[in-house]
């Protein structure tokens, strides 16, 4: 059973620079951005660019 890639989700908003963010590191592969909403003094999200 396979899943298609939803386009509207929040992290490929992110991707195309729909919602802004404070990016913390980004490669070919993956952006690492803050947390808008923390639970620790430094909190970094990593997602791939890829539709995985």
């Amino acid at each position: 059973m396979g899943y298609e890639y939803d386009t509207g989700n929040i992290f490929a908003k992110i991707l195309r620079g729909e919602i802004p963010n404070r990016t913390a590191a980004e490669t070919e592969h993956t952006l690492a951005f803050h947390d808008i909403r923390p639970q620790a003094p430094v909190h970094v999200l990593v997602i791939p660019k890829g539709p995985y």
